[in-house]
């Protein structure tokens, strides 16, 4: 290479090329005219190297890191803000989807993988369990396996302020799965076992599904609007402190369909309900007959029931039982989804009247939390919705996903805060404060009094299905065991119907602070895969057989129903029960409440604590 080339090079080509100077000459060498161009040596290079790495620490930890940012915030006059757009990726918000199975794998072939071979071994059973009936306690269902909670969750409070015994999965509402409440939470001193003199005859099982991805629509918050926001303005954001993570955050929720944990809430529930009414099944050997569950077509409740089935029955379940399936659509009538034939229920103005309450509450619990997040995320402009929202994703994400980052941004104080927001909501829009609660109610209790008097149903003026329930086939009475898959709108429908007056003790209930010791609390009520066991029972010195209702292995008293006496383990006799539902359907005006021409102004200037709609004329 010429002299002159290297003497034109950069500095630092010129301090990697090699320099004639830097080498002694050889032995027979003859060295020309001495030069004084500068020489480079090792230490040069690895003293500029190390520079240049430093430099780059410098750099990022002014520009990438939660404390450069910081830093650089306190500069009102720069254009900080602007700068760290560009260090939120691009796929921020963004939705995450994995398909499986692949539509068309390439290494099926079924006529290798039969499910019989055959050679099955021996095969005899033995007797059915009766747990509920023979064991000396009950056992209860007391946690979330596969589920982690947050491992921080108290680090915005002191260690004196948290509560040893706080359990976040219990406070979500109706995302909460479901659990065994504490014995007595309803007023009733006893457990879900037989009563002492007592022995079970029946059990009819109202369930909810298992947990799901968020539902398309949301009146108020909703993950998937949330995350769209943020991904169409991925660009102009950037987060810090602890929402640092969010910077790569993907929506890796689905819709709707049921999660791989809500799968095995209801295979487990399934399980739990053969150990401890299998013996329930005798009946149907001894009249040579198979149990009909029902459930309806969508999705997340179709893989419910099946999933219950696969527990209950165990694999394969064909010939053990048949499984109805009703339409959920609108026009037919189904008391699994009585909305789709009720129009008033479907009136946003009468059916969705919590949304005021639960803004006013949120604004208030959540006032901290949007004060100390806030400052975290830069270029959005977070607001008490989006932050309650987080709230929501939390709870979503960790039963879709197993764990979730969100949980961790908040204290135990605006968990409970969240946990009567979703009480407020479900309070006013599917309880004993909406106007179209107990009319939607009301066709599962006819059914469940047909069943109770082995009678058909004498008149079909609400939801119920004439095709379905006219036919013994399909909705056979007479019965010792039922199993029906419903929605948790529907369970609280059910239970306002009935007239269960002890959860409407507290209301209305007001949305400017949160009851300490309220009744009503829709994560005992109606979480994923809630179960109402109707329980039947004979028992010594009474000559009436008797019923109990048992939420989430709480019994409830039925006290509110005419006819029904105080009773320690919350018993009534059938007869009285069944009176008192039948006048309680002869008030309850169908056509009235579900297409009569009456409105409700929104907030606390109109109210009722029955679930019923105003009476025509009254407003």
């Amino acid at each position: 290479m010429s002299s002159s080339y290297k003497e034109s090079a950069d500095p630092e080509s010129q301090a990697l090329l090699p320099q004639e100077t830097d080498y002694a000459p050889l032995e027979g060498d003859h060295p020309s005219k001495p030069t004084h161009r500068r020489s480079f040596h090792l230490r040069h290079v690895l003293v500029a190297y190390v520079a240049g790495i430093l430099s780059a620490l410098v750099v990022q930890f002014l520009f990438c890191s939660r404390y450069g940012i910081a830093y650089w915030q306190k500069q009102p006059d720069s254009d900080a803000t602007s700068a760290f757009a560009y260090f939120a990726s691009p796929d921020a918000g963004s939705t995450e989807v994995h398909n499986f199975p692949p539509s068309s794998p390439t290494n099926v072939f079924p006529s290798l993988f039969p499910s019989h071979v055959g050679h099955a071994g021996p095969t005899p059973t033995g007797a059915e369990p009766a747990l509920v009936a023979t064991a000396p306690s009950y056992p209860l269902h007391t946690g979330a396996p596969h589920l982690l909670g947050p491992q921080a969750l108290n680090r915005n409070k002191s260690a004196a302020a948290s509560d040893s015994h706080f359990d976040i999965f219990k406070h979500w509402g109706n995302l909460s799965p479901w659990f065994s409440v504490e014995r007595g939470s309803f007023g009733v001193d006893s457990g879900p076992e037989a009563p002492e003199t007592c022995r079970v005859t029946g059990l009819h099982l109202l369930h909810r599904h298992g947990a799901r991805y968020p539902t398309q629509w949301a009146s108020f918050g909703g993950p998937a609007n949330f995350s769209a926001r943020l991904h169409n303005a991925a660009d102009g954001w950037t987060a810090s402190g602890d929402l640092e993570f969010m910077n790569n955050w993907t929506y890796k929720l689905g819709e709707e369909i049921l999660t791989p944990f809500g799968r095995q809430q209801l295979f487990d529930l399934g399980v739990s309900m053969r150990m401890k009414y299998g013996f329930l099944l005798k009946n149907f050997t001894e009249s040579n007959t198979i149990p009909v569950f029902r459930t309806e077509s969508q999705d997340r409740m179709l893989a419910s029931a099946m999933n219950f089935a696969l527990g209950f029955f165990g694999y394969p379940f064909e010939g053990q039982y048949q499984q109805s399936i009703t339409i959920e659509d609108s026009g037919y009538n189904n008391t699994l989804a009585p909305y789709a034939v009720c129009p008033n229920a479907r009136d946003r103005t009468k059916s969705d009247r919590a949304i005021p309450y639960v803004r006013e509450w949120a604004s208030i619990y959540l006032n901290d939390a949007l004060e100390r997040l806030r400052p975290q995320l830069h270029g959005y402009e977070l607001t008490i919705e989006d932050v309650y929202t987080l709230q929501q994703m939390c709870a979503y994400e960790t039963v879709a996903i197993g764990y979730s980052k969100f949980c961790e941004l908040f204290t135990e104080d605006e968990w409970k805060g969240f946990n009567y927001a979703m009480d407020l909501y479900f309070w006013y829009d599917s309880a004993f404060g909406s106007p179209v609660a107990r009319v939607q109610g009301i066709g599962y209790v006819q059914e469940l009094l047909a069943r109770l008097t082995h009678t058909p149903i004498p008149v079909h003026n609400s939801s119920t299905n004439a095709t379905l329930d006219d036919n013994p086939v399909t909705f056979p009475l007479g019965q010792s065991l039922y199993v029906d898959a419903t929605h948790e709108v529907v369970v609280l429908n059910v239970i306002t119907a009935l007239n269960l007056t002890s959860f409407a003790a507290d209301g209305p209930l007001p949305a400017d602070h949160m009851p300490e010791h309220r009744a009503f609390k829709s994560s005992h009520l109606a979480p994923f895969a809630t179960n109402i066991q109707f329980q039947l029972l004979s028992c010594e010195g009474q000559p009436d057989p008797q019923i109990r209702v048992i939420i989430n292995d709480g019994v409830a008293p039925l006290t509110g129903i005419r006819g029904c006496p105080e009773d320690k383990d919350g018993k009534c006799p059938v007869p009285a029960f069944v009176d008192a539902q039948r006048e309680i359907i002869s008030k309850t005006d169908w056509n009235w409440a579900c297409h009569g021409d009456w409105h409700v102004p929104p907030g606390p200037a109109w109210n009722t604590t029955t679930g019923d709609a105003p009476a025509p004329g009254s407003v």
